[in-house]
């Protein structure tokens, strides 16, 4: 998720889950091979597992940048052919590859070769009016001759021409039963069904059909369901307790980065969404909203807006002897 599921984010995701594999936000080749690689590759090691996404179209270009993520330590590489923006498309990266499946082909197979760890391909279901069953088997069927054995299925189409990227993650119908039939059709293939997810009831039910589940907005937006992940869909104990507990183990990492130049509300805006649907979580946004932009502001910013939250818990009657 561009501009999203940043380091920060990727960070405090942690907090909450430890089982789930994240992913990085779409990293192009060009960013890689003529920009500050290291910034765009560096990681916290509690990020992991993380897997690198990469946007490109030229198969050495990419079995290149694939070496340095390994080096890097990802666990996975992940080719992005499901994003529909104008600017991914004039670098001929992104979803307009679902109209040429050879090329696909190529540039997984040549990453494939160059490195051990996993190597994963993300698409819609179809493009344009490239979007027939027949279409998409001929997609899946061509890009496995690589050696991919995951394929992560955004469940919609993309209308290249004519919507917005935003428009394409909503406008276009969910069609989750064409993830569940390729799976069926290729059995032997590891399918993740993706799009508009917003529980784990969901994932449980998903998961009777296909083999993994990617939350995208709705782990973003509504970050504590993370916190269920491990529990429910793999058997572990819960990361953290409380939201609270995810905050406070939030305040090191956030101290360590402003020590290194970062800004408070680069951190913070990935919190926002933590308390929806809690006492005080209005004033919680608030309060990170208009504090934690200004020059200079720290953690002290973090623990007054979850004082907030506090505050709103003891106004609740079942509280207020416990206050």
């Amino acid at each position: 998720m561009l501009d999203w599921s940043d380091r920060h984010c990727r960070y405090f995701w942690r907090q909450l889950t430890g089982r789930a594999l994240c992913y990085t936000e779409m990293v192009t080749t060009g960013a890689l091979i003529h920009g500050d690689r290291s910034y765009h590759l560096q990681h916290h090691p509690l990020e992991q597992p993380l897997a690198l996404q990469l946007g490109g179209s030229d198969p050495a270009q990419l079995a290149r940048c694939a070496r340095w993520a390994q080096q890097y330590g990802y666990a996975e590489i992940n080719l992005n052919a499901g994003c529909p923006s104008d600017r991914v498309q004039s670098g001929r990266f992104g979803a307009c590859l679902m109209a040429d499946p050879a090329l696909v082909a190529e540039c997984m197979a040549a990453m494939i070769e160059a490195v051990s760890i996993p190597v994963t391909i993300k698409h819609r279901i179809g493009i344009d009016d490239l979007d027939s069953y027949e279409a998409l088997c001929h997609f899946v069927d061509t890009v496995r001759t690589s050696g991919c054995g995951t394929f992560i299925i955004h469940a919609r189409k993309a209308w290249l021409q004519g919507l917005s990227p935003r428009q394409n993650r909503e406008i276009p119908p969910l069609d989750y039963a064409t993830v569940h039939r390729i799976k069926q059709d290729f059995p032997g293939l590891e399918i993740v069904i993706n799009g508009g997810i917003q529980t784990l009831e969901q994932c449980r039910q998903h998961l009777e059909g296909v083999d993994g589940v990617m939350l995208g907005r709705a782990a973003y937006q509504s970050p504590w369901l993370l916190s269920e992940v491990d529990r429910a869909l793999f058997g572990d104990a819960s990361r953290v307790s409380s939201r609270t507990e995810a905050v406070v183990g939030m305040i090191p990492y956030i101290e360590e980065q402003l020590a290194g130049g970062a800004r408070l509300n680069h951190i913070t805006r990935h919190l926002l969404g933590l308390f929806n649907g809690a006492p005080g979580a209005r004033a919680f946004r608030r309060h990170l909203s208009e504090h934690g932009h200004r020059p200079g502001a720290g953690s002290e910013v973090l623990l007054a807006a979850l004082d907030r939250i506090r505050a709103a818990e003891c106004d609740l009657p079942s509280q207020r002897k416990a206050c």
